[in-house]
């Protein structure tokens, strides 16, 4: 295996452990700190709250968080089993965000409920958008950023190869 190779695997697991206890981190102090007393930051705009969701993003599947288990088991799978392809920097920083907000969210499945059927806690509240937290965010970011790369790679590919984009 190369360098590059064991470089993006090292980054990769880097951002998804940072992401992943960064996200405890701030669960923990939101379910400590802001039951009954949600803290405005900006007036209007963003607050802090804290509350649970069952299902995924936009609460969407309640009722069968067995499935959003079942995803992020699978999630996690695909993404250590192919962490040490990764060559780019960029990209293995993208995909261990996912990891890192899959892993996030699945502790929270995990711990708070019986036979994979906890909530995951949210407290971000821009009042526009439903409430999120961390592992939300680091997921569609790195999503994103995935895509991003994906497109510059196709580009950059394609001005190799001599085609016009």
């Amino acid at each position: 295996m190369d360098a590059a190779r064991r470089r993006g695997a090292a980054t990769l697991l880097a951002i998804a452990v940072a992401a992943w206890g960064l996200d405890r981190l701030t669960k923990i102090w939101a379910e400590s700190a802001l039951p009954g007393a949600p803290i405005d930051v900006i007036d209007g705009v963003l607050r802090f709250r804290f509350t649970t969701n069952p299902g995924g993003a936009f609460s969407i599947g309640g009722s069968a968080s067995w499935v959003f288990v079942g995803a992020s088991f699978l999630v996690v799978a695909l993404i250590l089993v192919t962490a040490f392809r990764h060559r780019s920097a960029a990209t293995a920083a993208a995909v261990g965000l996912v990891l890192g907000g899959a892993l996030g969210n699945l502790t929270d499945r995990l711990l708070r409920g019986p036979r994979f059927s906890g909530r995951v806690v949210d407290f971000i509240d821009f009042h526009v958008w439903p409430v999120f937290n961390l592992a939300d965010a680091a997921i569609v970011v790195g999503a994103i950023l995935i895509a991003a790369s994906s497109f510059r790679e196709d580009r950059e590919r394609d001005e190799v190869d001599g085609v016009d984009a």
